[in-house]
């Protein structure tokens, strides 16, 4: 923490480093066939991931206590041809009930053996192809609940607010300044 009890911003980025490795070593429960190689994408062994890059955009400073949860997605469907990964990150915190930060990640696959980068692997583009489809479905989904509660709003406001006759209250200065 710093000197004013926040959270200080590197913690953000090791926030961000810790929920990647998390979110890619998940994918060896969610596809146990390749188990051992999505674990080892996080090792410097055959294929791996390397950080190339990583942008913050700190929302707001976190203040201990505070409890944080951080969530990884593919900002795009990746090809058969990439040789690395665009993810997005949010860092939310609980107490805010907000985004406390984002990241944007830009992620290299590696062959290690061979010394250079290298595609992604068929397994890890047959999962990510998947978890694309989830994504996307959860957008959708997620712009419909957003579109039902507009309208429900909308409805709400022509019911009490637009009937014949309704001044609106501006209050006891009757909005002058």
């Amino acid at each position: 923490m710093d000197s004013f009890q926040h959270v200080n911003n590197t913690n953000y980025i090791r926030y961000a480093e810790s929920s990647r490795v998390n979110w890619i070593t998940h994918f060896a429960c969610a596809d146990p066939t390749h188990g051992a190689e999505w674990r080892d994408l996080m090792r410097p062994r055959t294929t791996g991931l390397i950080m190339k890059s990583i942008k913050a955009d700190y929302k707001f400073p976190i203040i201990y206590p505070d409890t944080i949860s951080v969530y990884h997605k593919l900002r795009s469907l990746p090809s058969a041809t990439d040789t690395s990964l665009i993810l997005d990150c949010v860092i939310l915190s609980h107490k805010h009930r907000r985004v406390a930060a984002r990241t944007e990640e830009d992620i290299v696959i590696y062959d290690y053996k061979a010394g250079k980068k290298t595609t992604v692997p068929p397994f890890v583009l047959d999962v990510f192809r998947d978890t694309w489809r989830q994504q996307e479905e959860a957008t959708s989904k997620a712009r419909d609940r957003i579109w039902g509660l507009l309208g429900e709003v909308e409805a709400l406001e022509k019911e009490t607010w637009d009937c014949e006759g309704a001044v609106e209250d501006l209050g006891a200065t009757g909005g002058k300044s």
